[in-house]
């Protein structure tokens, strides 16, 4: 029996998750179905869109994602001191920005003054939507319910467009982390829809991959990719908010497993591998395996054993699921 989703996330643990969802019975409703012929594929740009507008309300970055023709993959990271940090007045403009709130939050946004039983009540509801604004499954369910509503509109039908639940792993560490990452990146290299990542439409590697060759132009400003949390280098001291790797060294391990994957030589392994390997003490064979399959070997929780032990005391669990893949891959 599936695990409730709130069973499933510790910020104690970690604050990087991967999401997939995945259209009813899996039919190409974002793609093109090959039996019909119906091209469904600006549906994808709509995920897209709808995602980085989403980033941009919830205390959630979105580290990668990949929109394919039935499902889509979004690894994201919660940040809680940011919606920690907002004042009543920004959560409730947020929280606008997706639904109409109440009586109380209108007549505070317009300006008017309230009792203080009315600002009491308001604060409990700003309270909630607080914790609403970090919370992956409503970053999910806005995402989901708005993209069906258009699908179903455009189709002059109702019913379902998602499966009901969304899949959800935790990645307890950098190398879990890193590993996900690549897999998300290399959806449509592997689903043979792009030939390199720089082509590969509706991905967070293309879209990095486009900024990184516009600040690399003369007199163009060194900013960071909007809508996408940035790559900050190695963990240290003082460290700001971003991914803990170097761009630079990621692009090269992108690039160098999607050579790979497209090859599709299992024997035939280059010999200099990125660096970012090394310092992850990731062994080649375990690495090619998880950026084709990173889904199946593991349940909810990806990481190391002593990762994964933390990981289950914080969330309450009594067995440790997936153990054994974890130690196999992480070790």
């Amino acid at each position: 029996m599936p695990k409730p989703r709130y069973t499933q996330v510790s910020l104690a643990a970690t604050p990087y998750y991967h999401c997939v969802s995945r259209c009813v019975r899996r039919a190409f409703l974002c793609g093109t179905d090959v039996q019909t012929g119906q091209n469904y594929e600006h549906r994808r740009q709509w995920i897209e869109d709808k995602m980085l507008e989403l980033a941009d309300i919830f205390a959630l970055d979105v580290c990668a994602y990949a929109v394919m023709s039935n499902h889509y993959h979004v690894v994201l990271h919660i940040d809680s001191e940011q919606a920690e940090n907002w004042t009543e007045k920004a959560v409730i403009v947020r929280w606008h920005r997706l639904f109409a709130g109440n009586l109380l939050s209108q007549r505070f946004a317009c300006g008017e003054a309230l009792s203080k039983t009315e600002t009491k009540l308001l604060k409990k509801s700003v309270n909630l939507w607080r914790e609403r604004l970090i919370d992956i499954s409503w970053f999910m369910r806005v995402l989901n319910e708005a993209i069906a509503r258009q699908a179903n509109t455009e189709d002059q039908c109702t019913g379902r467009f998602w499966e009901g639940r969304f899949k959800s792993q935790a990645l307890l560490d950098e190398a879990a982390l890193a590993a996900c990452l690549a897999y998300v990146d290399l959806n449509p290299i592997r689903a043979n829809m792009a030939k390199t990542p720089e082509t590969a439409d509706h991905t967070s590697i293309k879209r990095r991959i486009q900024h990184t060759l516009k600040v690399s132009q003369p007199n163009h400003p060194k900013q960071q990719v909007t809508g996408l949390m940035p790559f900050v280098g190695y963990p240290r001291e003082n460290m700001p908010k971003g991914v803990p790797f170097r761009l630079t060294d990621y692009l090269e391990l992108v690039d160098w497993t999607g050579r790979i994957l497209r090859e599709d030589k299992r024997g035939s392994i280059a010999e200099q591998l990125p660096p970012i390997l090394d310092r992850l003490n990731f062994e080649t064979k375990h690495w090619l395996y998880l950026s084709k399959h990173f889904e199946s070997p593991f349940k909810g929780l990806v990481g190391s054993a002593h990762q994964l032990k933390q990981a289950c005391r914080a969330l309450g669990y009594e067995r440790m699921p997936g153990r054994r893949s974890c130690e196999l891959f992480f070790p």
